[in-house]
């Protein structure tokens, strides 16, 4: 799949306009929930597959970067979801299980190579609800599962519903979880197209609730952000639960968007993850 071309741009503030800017229709058609996968050109055949998935208000373009830094070895696959970049014309979801039908479609089609999924915070959630699916369904399993920024799925929540509040409210939140240039947060035209997409991804996360079920068959990768007011990293352990086959955690310096700030360090740790996944070369 050959990205378009809104996905060339190289910087992260920019990246985060356009992710606004791109939807600047009126009222989005309601149509079914559906991702798109884009693939990020590598120069040689890639051993194994990453999709990741995007935080609140994310795009595609968000992993763009990280085809440079895992390649070849490993071909990143990003997920557009509803509502942003050149889906701008669908609404967004607004239930997580409005989503992991078509993420799990998604995955299930791209399993010729090995393949991992990772996820950041919301992105997070959606991976594992979209990894519990395809074990429900006895469809190939992904050789690891990669959580970023949230806390174990089955704890009670510590912030309160925000999803509804004011605009003035949700720029004040992101502007405390950082991630957001300033220069984007002063334009209202930016963030009018910006907020409806956010308000739903949070609506999303904070309507989720997890459901028992058996834990996975394939090892967790946990990574949070020692300066993350919004996620402890206390919280991060609780993972654990989820796995039968083990769960390592690491902490960085950094925010919420600690990955976005220095990604060196978590992708050389995502590299050395998935390295003992990658079937060695012909």
């Amino acid at each position: 799949m050959r990205p378009d071309a809104t996905l060339e741009i190289a910087d992260r503030g920019e990246s985060r306009r356009m992710d606004a800017l791109i939807t600047t229709d009126a009222e989005p058609r309601r149509m079914p929930a559906a991702v798109d996968a884009v693939r990020w050109p590598a120069s040689d055949p890639p051993r194994l597959r990453l999709f990741c998935l995007p935080h609140a208000g994310g795009g595609a373009v968000t992993y763009r970067l990280w085809a440079r830094h895992l390649g070849p070895d490993v071909e990143v696959v990003s997920i557009r979801l509803p509502g942003r970049e050149t889906r701008h014309r669908q609404a967004p979801a607004r239930r997580i299980d409005q989503l992991v039908p078509a993420l799990t479609r998604t995955l299930a089609a791209g399993t010729d190579l090995p393949y991992a999924v990772f996820g950041h915070s919301l992105g997070a959630l959606l991976a594992f609800e979209t990894c519990r699916e395809l074990a429900r369904l006895d469809l190939a399993q992904p050789v690891r599962l990669l959580v970023s920024g949230r806390p174990g799925p089955h704890l009670v929540p510590r912030l309160a519903p925000i999803h509804d509040a004011s605009d003035r409210r949700l720029c004040e939140r992101l502007r405390e979880m950082g991630g957001t240039p300033e220069e984007v947060l002063q334009d209202q035209d930016v963030m009018s197209n910006l907020l409806r997409v956010l308000r739903a991804d949070l609506e999303v996360a904070e309507t989720y609730r997890c459901l028992p079920a058996p834990p996975l068959d394939i090892p967790i990768s946990v990574f949070g952000g020692a300066g993350d007011r919004f996620v402890p990293t206390g919280d991060l352990g609780a993972w654990a639960e989820h796995s039968k086959v083990g769960c390592r955690v690491r902490v960085y310096e950094g925010s919420h968007f600690y990955l976005h700030e220095d990604p060196a360090p978590i992708l050389r740790d995502i590299a050395t993850d998935l390295s003992e996944f990658c079937p060695s070369p012909r």
